[in-house]
């Protein structure tokens, strides 16, 4: 165990060495067309979140990008099968329905596999043994001519619109979990930069590191008077600094169920889910700091934020959750995912508050789906597997790949450097000390959102797609 790590780190060295020198050469014409000071042009941040997906299983073969090595058209890469063939390349998959793989931490680290890259095989068959409901994280729940799809990947003529919004806009080709976990800590990522085990109500210095087994499945129930048995999230989350600065936000989940398990044992049926029920896709409530600065009604239904789209009342920053159904997640169809965010972005572009808006769209984990790319080491919770991700406003770069190496981290640090003069989530200076073993938002490695934009440019019109294009998906 100790050499893989050793071999991880030392080849996640060696790649971020080579991105440094294939990205430096641009950075100084980058650096000349955005400015610090122009990110104050963006009024307003939109983090849409969607689910368990690979960058190579959906930009695997996106021109120019860091995708799925290729000789001559065929995949360089073999990973160990064994049953009943010795290995299996990346393969294209037309299908609608996918399986994916089992993506707990452990799955992480397997599927890494001390930099090799090469354990998605047996992931995917070992889990299938264990299979205990079709949602749950450890199960497969799709083949491709007998063998686990994880080595599937889609075409531009899958998934037209996503393709579209990277070639009119920016495409984010090493964007990285923050956790090389599963949801759950992810989310906990996505509005805190941490995911950690508490033991006291209000005591930040109680919580400690998790970066897997955080707490059980949230009961039902009010979540101003949480139950002894739900989870304590006492560690600062970025609301808290939104709030003191006054700065508006908004939480708003898709009404429907949530697909992987929030207990140890990750064998449950699928939960349901609202704006009113704390879960793996809706952290917040749980939070002391929400509940303390009587916030919780920023947490709502969706179409609220459709509403506010419309009708220009969104607020500074807004994050979006999707249900199982409309989630990308295994085992929802793509192209109803591809529509619900379609209808998502449409709104927004239709909307008065367009001019003004940074949207960042990508998927959570890495949903057990192969990627060739070894992710950076940058403390001991992550970074996890590489995930799609792409910037989509009328200041973001036409058709950019960003080969910066990013994270979710990377979110909050816009949100920190626009609207709260780059206060961070430190515990040294944000009042609330916790112990958390990074500040995530300052680590080296991390990239800069704002080499994506061009404030310079006159804003860019809107791009209205169909929500249901033609597609080459099947079944």
């Amino acid at each position: 165990m100790g050499s893989g790590r050793i071999a991880w780190s030392v080849l996640a060295v060696v790649a971020l060495t080579t991105l440094t020198v294939a990205c430096s050469g641009s950075g100084d014409l980058i650096q000349q067309i955005t400015t610090g000071a122009n990110i104050h042009k963006i009024k307003h941040v939109i983090v849409i979140m969607q689910e368990n997906r690979s960058f190579d299983s959906y930009f695997g073969t996106y021109p120019g990008a860091d995708g799925i090595p290729m000789s001559h058209g065929v995949p360089t890469a073999c990973v160990p099968d064994h049953r009943p063939r010795p290995c299996v390349r990346p393969f294209v998959d037309h299908a609608d329905i996918n399986g994916g793989g089992p993506h707990q931490h452990a799955n992480a680290y397997a599927d890494i596999d001390g930099g090799r890259m090469d354990d998605f095989m047996r992931q995917a068959r070992d889990a299938q043994q264990t299979c205990a409901y079709g949602q749950d994280p450890a199960c497969i729940v799709k083949l491709h001519n007998g063998i686990p799809d994880v080595m599937g990947y889609h075409t531009q003529s899958d998934i037209p619109n996503y393709w579209t919004y990277a070639h009119d806009f920016v495409l984010q080709d090493h964007m990285f979990e923050p956790d090389a976990s599963w949801s759950l800590p992810v989310h906990l990522f996505m509005v805190s930069e941490w995911s950690a085990r508490c033991t006291r109500h209000n005591d930040p210095t109680s919580c400690v590191n998790a970066k897997q087994r955080v707490p059980p499945r949230p009961p039902d129930g009010d979540p101003l008077h949480p139950s002894p048995n739900g989870p304590i999230y006492a560690w600062t989350d970025l609301t808290y600094l939104l709030h003191q600065h006054h700065v508006s936000w908004g939480y708003y989940v898709s009404p429907g169920a949530q697909p992987d398990c929030t207990n140890t044992a990750f064998a449950c049926p699928p939960v349901r889910q609202s704006s009113q029920t704390p879960g793996i896709w809706n952290p917040l409530p749980y939070f002391d700091t929400v509940r303390n600065d009587h916030q919780l009604g920023n947490i709502q239904p969706v179409h609220n934020f459709l509403n506010g789209a419309r009708d220009g009342t969104l607020p500074a920053v807004s994050w979006v959750v999707p249900s199982q159904d409309v989630s990308d997640h295994p085992p929802a169809r793509i192209s109803e995912g591809m529509a619900y965010v379609t209808h998502l972005i449409n709104a927004v572009m239709s909307g008065p508050d367009w001019n003004s808006t940074a949207i960042f769209l990508a998927w959570d984990d890495w949903g057990g789906f192969y990627d060739h790319v070894v992710p950076p080491v940058v403390d001991e919770n992550g970074y996890g597997l590489r995930v799609p991700a792409l910037v989509i406003s009328p200041y973001a770069r036409r058709g950019y790949i960003d080969h910066q190496i990013l994270s979710f981290d990377a979110y909050d640090k816009f949100i920190e450097d626009d609207f709260l003069n780059s206060q961070r989530l430190n515990p040294k200076t944000d009042g609330r000390p916790d112990p958390r073993p990074t500040v995530r938002e300052n680590v080296a490695i991390l990239g800069d959102l704002t080499k994506d934009f061009d404030f310079t440019q006159t804003p860019r019109p809107a791009v209205l797609l169909p929500l249901r294009p033609i597609t080459t998906l099947t079944g």
